[in-house]
């Protein structure tokens, strides 16, 4: 006898086990179908919380306090003796922090009533589900509505195909067990600037292999050429406009061949890290009869509050448009479950904030200046450094700026940027301005604790118009 519930979601990621559980709130019976196995074990919290987002994040901490400790703490005063490090060790605190994360949202999907299936899901036509668990036979599952978020995988490339742990994607990267004298990165984006921040800490010599000719474009151009600098100095050799072109192993060592504007090169790594960016995983996820249209790419199409093609469908996440981010598919989700559940719901897709966790962090949110100045704003824009704020200096830890980018006409603000101590935290004080429609004025008129590394971002708010007190500046109006 098949099962019904009134919402099965196809995937427990963030975005799925967000979904689940903001449906089950609003009083709906619901089915949560997950087929990851993590190290041999059922899991839920999808890419995110198994293989990225946070034991990347794990990984980042416990290098950052390596590499103060062995770098960084003399100006403080601090000297000790005999630092070592313990890969293993520290590849088993990432392991016990997932699993901690994992096991607790196991925990709310109990404590909420949903049914947790583990195994794959295909929706079918007409609603229909086929559910395949890791052991035994199919079942069909009658569903009233159902949410596609089965997440998205790292794309690999036939110039760099995977080998054991030589050549690996991003979540081999999380479990290198020694640390590699000398690390390739393929790919200077996010993905790749962590994963090569974590093990250049540790004492890699890290190369970045970036294919386009300028950094982080995704950035504003001022952010980007900071942080370029900044990495630099770190020890990461960004080469851009790298193109790869070939890979070949011997001797658990991989030769890297690559072209720029000077010619061909090989260079030889230890291991090498393909970081080229992710792809929805859609495979056998909808039945060619399901009525679900995908485009050239695999993306699921949606509209605006992410409904399918098929009435009572909805898919989110890196399934669908917009950015692969898992803060992203968690709102998607709880839009989804709500509209299900006959409320009104929606999500501001101007502002969707992006961080990178290297260190000093980068962060923005809203327009760039080059985008606000392409869509016809006349723009006014001020940035102020942590260089010389009390807080960053008494921390020894000032690098960065904060950066507003503003209408001229309406001094409505338009972006926020950060690159600089606490940017992926500091970023919401942006975000909750421009959600509410504020302006310079209304920040400049704010009162910011003293001495706090928000202090910045007062300044920088300032310095719009001309006015930062910290900085010498001609005032504008």
């Amino acid at each position: 006898m098949s099962q019904r519930a009134d919402v099965v979601v196809i995937g427990g990621g963030p975005g799925g086990y967000e979904a689940a559980i903001r449906a089950a709130q609003l009083g709906l019976s619901v089915i949560c179908i997950e087929r990851r196995l993590h190290k041999g074990k059922p899991a839920l919290g999808g890419t995110c919380l198994n293989v990225g987002c946070i034991p990347s994040k794990a990984l980042l901490d416990s290098s950052h306090k390596y590499h103060d400790l062995k770098a960084g703490y003399e100006k403080h005063g601090i000297q000790f003796d005999g630092l070592k490090i313990d890969i293993p060790d520290m590849l088993a605190r990432k392991d016990k922090v997932v699993d901690q994360l994992t096991t607790g949202i196991a925990g709310l999907l109990k404590g909420n009533g949903i049914t947790w299936l583990q195994g794959s899901g295909q929706l079918l036509a007409g609603k229909r589900v086929e559910f395949t668990p890791h052991e035994g036979e199919a079942e069909i599952i009658e569903a009233e509505h159902v949410i596609l978020a089965s997440g998205s995988k790292p794309i690999e490339i036939n110039a760099a195909p995977l080998v054991d742990d030589i050549v690996v994607d991003s979540t081999g990267a999380l479990e290198f067990t020694e640390v590699p004298k000398r690390l390739g990165v393929i790919g200077g984006g996010v993905i790749g600037l962590e994963l090569g921040s974590v093990w250049s800490r540790l004492g890699a010599e890290v190369v970045v292999l970036e294919a386009m000719n300028d950094f982080l474009t995704i950035a504003d151009k001022a952010i980007s050429k900071e942080a370029k600098k900044i990495f630099t100095k770190q020890g990461l050799n960004i080469r851009l406009g790298a193109r790869v072109t070939g890979t070949e192993v011997n001797d658990q060592q991989v030769t890297v061949t690559f072209t720029d504007d000077n010619g061909e090169h090989s260079e030889v790594f230890d291991k090498l890290i393909v970081a080229v960016g992710r792809r929805p995983v859609t495979t056998g996820l909808v039945s060619a009869d399901s009525g679900i249209t995908l485009d050239e790419r695999g993306f699921v199409h949606v509209d605006d509050h992410c409904r399918a093609s098929v009435p009572g469908v909805y898919a989110i996440g890196d399934l669908v448009r917009g950015p692969m981010l898992a803060h992203k598919a968690m709102e998607e989700g709880v839009m989804a479950a709500e509209l299900i559940a006959g409320h009104h719901a929606q999500f501001n897709y101007d502002l969707v904030i992006s961080v990178i966790y290297t260190h000093p962090e980068v962060a923005w949110v809203g327009l760039t200046e080059e985008r606000a100045k392409s869509e016809g704003y006349e723009v006014k824009a001020g940035q102020f450094a942590f260089a010389v704020n009390g807080r960053a200096l008494a921390a020894d830890d000032n690098a960065g700026f904060v950066k507003f980018v503003a209408c001229a006409k309406t001094d409505r603000l338009l972006g926020m940027h950060i690159i600089g101590p606490g940017a992926g935290d500091m970023i919401h004080q942006g975000l909750i301005a421009m959600e509410f429609g504020s302006s310079v004025e209304d920040l400049q008129l704010m009162c910011f604790a003293h001495p706090t590394l928000s202090e910045v971002v007062h300044e920088a708010a300032l310095s719009v118009d001309g006015r930062a007190i910290h900085a010498i500046q001609r005032k504008r109006k």
